[in-house]
């Protein structure tokens, strides 16, 4: 395996499926699974929202740049946060170690899927709406991708089998 291939990133809006289709992706290849929250969370000795509440958004995307952007690992599936996007050096580095994978969902889906967005932990500027939001990011998921994965109308499981397919035919399996 070459270094890309090595390990593969998710990238898309909350509500995506990163985590979900992370995990069965991961365990389908035999990869590990990187939950890049919850590795924030362990090096910073904080919950996300308790950063978010002492150094304000932009604090926490630093924090997000700085932890992605040193992120060792080795045939892992990984799951950063959505905004991952805007941290230069992440996606630098991400792009580096993995083979980067949007996970496409359309602005109705992600607001279906969402339902309350403070309960889901999605964190908004002051005066943006989640349009807004998609609006923002949809650019920065389409220009880092290595692989875009439409889901609309597919369930987890059918994104995780086209994925696990796409995967072991790069890797020769």
């Amino acid at each position: 395996m070459t270094g890309k291939e090595r390990n593969y990133t998710l990238i898309g809006m909350p509500a995506s499926g990163k985590s979900t289709v992370g995990v069965l992706l991961a365990k389908r290849l035999g990869f590990s699974f990187v939950d890049v929250d919850i590795v924030i969370q362990e090096k910073e000795k904080r919950l996300l929202k308790e950063i978010i509440a002492q150094e304000g958004i932009d604090g926490f995307m630093a924090v997000e740049n700085r932890i992605n952007a040193s992120l060792d690992a080795d045939r892992s599936v990984i799951a950063p946060g959505g905004s991952v996007i805007y941290g230069k050096e992440a996606m630098e580095h991400l792009r580096e170690i993995s083979t980067i994978v949007y996970l496409k969902l359309s602005y109705e889906d992600v607001k279906k899927r969402l339902g309350n967005l403070v309960d889901r932990g999605v964190v908004l500027k002051d005066g943006m709406t989640l349009l807004d939001l998609y609006n923002e990011r949809v650019p920065y998921y389409e220009r880092y991708a290595d692989i875009t994965v439409d889901e609309t109308g597919q369930t987890v499981g059918e994104t995780v089998d086209y994925l696990r397919d796409l995967i072991e035919k790069r890797l020769g399996l």
